[in-house]
């Protein structure tokens, strides 16, 4: 963490021991009301066996897009997903054993906004639209350190990704893509060792495609359509930071 990033999370802190105790209940008692929604995915292994669940923010309204999200709210985003599972005390019945695979915008990668402390349940996947840079790439070295899995999805050789090489537990690589990308894209991704999750298996071409390519683990409409839960009434757990 740098010293802006730690002085950041101090201040943060300091503002958060300010606020009154009965406007701290008050924003207890409208989270508790609040709808809260989440998309979940199955990840499956060679022989077809869940091995984890993606997990991803659902609007209550239709009619919300995340194409022209500000950065705050792709934080409010992963902060809703990360309160509906590891928040929660029924965490078990969304997740049933399994890795959680969840997005995360820069903040919760470098330190500034806090992440559960389940490295053993946890994979952060590092958003699409971060910068990478030498404070991200500190950031998640210090959250494989912790023993955090990292994965990088929508692989597509861009030079951030390759930086992220090195740290990456998984990468994921969009099927649809082979055809143009191809082998070399594929060698490139496992070139460090990350074992291959391919993404939007939607036909069985897809999946024998992406078996003889030597994928690891497959996610797509084909295997499980793609569901949401509501997660509004379970129970609360500790806190998740």
């Amino acid at each position: 963490m740098t010293d802006d990033t730690h002085r950041t999370a101090l201040l943060g802190a300091a503002v958060d021991e300010a606020v009154p105790a009965g406007l701290r209940d008050e924003w207890e008692r409208h989270v508790a009301r609040e709808q809260v929604l989440v998309g979940r995915q199955g990840i499956f292994t060679t022989r077809l066996r869940p091995f984890g669940y993606e997990f991803s923010f659902r609007s209550p309204n239709p009619e919300h897009s995340a194409r022209a999200w500000t950065e705050l709210q792709h934080e409010r985003a992963t902060a809703h997903v990360l309160r509906a599972t590891f928040g929660r005390a029924d965490l078990e019945k969304a997740a049933h054993g399994r890795w959680l695979f969840i997005r995360m915008p820069r903040a919760h990668l470098v330190g500034g906004l806090p992440i559960p402390a389940r490295p053993d349940r946890l994979v952060i996947e590092v958003a699409d639209h971060v910068h990478v840079d030498s404070e991200v790439l500190a950031g998640i070295q210090g959250l494989r350190e912790r023993g955090y899995r990292i994965a990088i999805p929508g692989f597509v050789s861009r030079p951030g990704q390759r930086e992220l090489l090195p740290y990456a537990d998984f990468v994921k690589i969009d099927v649809r893509d082979l055809d143009i990308e191809g082998r070399p894209v594929v060698e490139l991704a496992r070139s460090h060792g990350a074992l291959l999750i391919a993404e939007f298996v939607e036909r069985r071409w897809m999946l024998s495609h992406s078996r003889d390519l030597g994928f690891d683990f497959f996610q797509g409409n084909l295997l499980e359509q793609a569901t949401v839960l509501d997660r509004s009434t379970a129970p609360w757990g500790s806190h998740a930071g």
